[in-house]
């Protein structure tokens, strides 16, 4: 009897998802616990495990498609008790290593997205498919063009005149348009944002840092710690801790609006922004006063390798009493951080560059970091804010403080 594939709960108050893509064809044989297709949240992507090994015999929702907690997605055949591995070696045929090379090169390929719905509901693989696109792409009219080369019609012997369309596929020009819908998760973040701007009263305050002595400390005790930590030591676990202390000192960053109410938290849930293949979210370290510098640094490069593989669980996403969000990672140099919802404030980080600066009367060459923080005004005052930033570059210039809380 087929083991139905249904959508689970993936968080709280979600009632339906996006298929994000099936890992498996129709036909395709599968272990237990392997992953058959992803499913896009308003807060995360996860994967649907096979519950037992078998084959994957229906696909009742497509990518892009929605489906309800609960709702069945496909079907699995499972494998017969009696089937032997000899049994299997047989069923299974012999892939000549010619026939394996274009899968190892199918990655390589980039497919565009309408493409990729193509590809899977006429149940294609990458590899099977022509581009013609610019630099190799991968369209949908060479999906379809594929589909209609393989139908019967075109195999018929009143079809055997060669077809122009097949013989020389007509060059992209470069001007093509591709209209694809919004990911769940896209509409999700675009909604809070929009959200952000218009529920909140934003402002933006900015200050320098000379990140010189971290880098010194870094230098001196980066290869020990990583000897001993199994981890590099970077500079978020040196915010993190800089934001801590600000952050105690200046209450009204740790807290958010409730109703007509204040609500101050006393215990500091650190969200962290990482890239990943889907875009920035935005993981939390909890309790983040009780973690060590390299607590700091493996959870952060925990979230990062995670969040590449779409692995990250949906209750890491949630909550958090304060953000940063590092674009110098990217190669920003200045930007204004928007506050994620219900928090009071976000620091953003920027690159570092090497800048002349005005020191006890001489001018020298510095490595300098422009720092933003964005606050919500209606609980926190542009004093508050300024101090809070300013406080942030007193320890971050003279991290011994962190140490000593001085």
């Amino acid at each position: 009897m087929p083991i139905e594939l249904k959508v689970p709960e993936v968080g709280e108050s979600i009632t339906e998802v996006e298929i994000g893509g099936w890992l498996k064809s129709c036909g395709q044989s599968v272990r237990k616990d392997e992953p058959l297709v992803t499913l896009e949240s308003e807060k995360a992507t996860v994967e649907l495990a096979a519950p037992d090994s078998g084959t994957l015999s229906q696909v009742l929702k497509q990518k892009g498609a929605t489906a309800k907690v609960g709702e069945v997605i496909g079907y699995l055949e499972k494998s017969g008790p009696a089937e032997t591995e000899t049994e299997k070696s047989k069923a299974q045929p012999v892939v000549p290593k010619t026939e394996k090379q274009p899968a190892a090169n199918a990655a390589e390929v980039r497919i565009m997205p309408a493409a990729e719905l193509a590809l899977a509901e006429h149940h294609l693989r990458p590899e099977d498919v022509q581009g013609t696109g610019p630099g190799g792409r991968i369209l949908k009219e060479d999906v379809l063009r594929r589909v209609e080369a393989a139908s019967p019609s075109a195999q018929s012997p009143s079809s055997q005149a060669p077809s122009p369309a097949l013989e020389k596929p007509t060059p992209a020009t470069g001007r093509e348009e591709e209209v694809v819908p919004m990911s769940r998760l896209r509409r999700t973040v675009a909604e809070r944002l929009v959200a952000a701007q218009n529920n909140a009263a934003l402002l933006t305050t900015f200050n320098e840092v000379d990140m010189s002595n971290v880098m010194a400390l870094r230098k001196e005790y980066g290869e020990g710690f990583q000897q001993k930590y199994q981890v590099k030591l970077g500079f978020m676990s040196f915010f993190v801790k800089a934001c801590i202390d600000a952050l105690k000192q200046f209450p009204a960053l740790n807290a958010e609006v409730r109703d007509t109410q204040i609500v101050y938290h006393n215990y500091y849930d650190i969200g962290v922004a990482v890239g990943s293949g889907k875009g920035l979210v935005v993981p939390v370290l909890r309790n983040a006063e009780r973690m060590s510098f390299a607590e700091v640094e493996v959870g952060i490069g925990d979230f990062g390798r995670r969040a590449k593989e779409n692995k990250l669980k949906v209750d890491e996403l949630q909550g958090g009493t304060f953000t940063i969000s590092n674009g110098g990672v990217y190669g920003s140099l200045l930007s204004t951080p928007i506050v994620n919802p219900p928090q009071s404030g976000v620091l953003g980080l920027h690159g570092i560059q090497e800048r002349p600066v005005a020191r006890e009367g001489n001018v020298v060459i510095r490595s300098m970091m422009y720092i933003a923080l964005t606050y919500d005004h209606r609980v926190v005052d542009g004093r508050e804010a300024v101090s809070f930033l300013k406080r942030i570059k007193e320890v971050m210039e003279n991290p011994a403080r962190m140490l000593l809380e001085i």
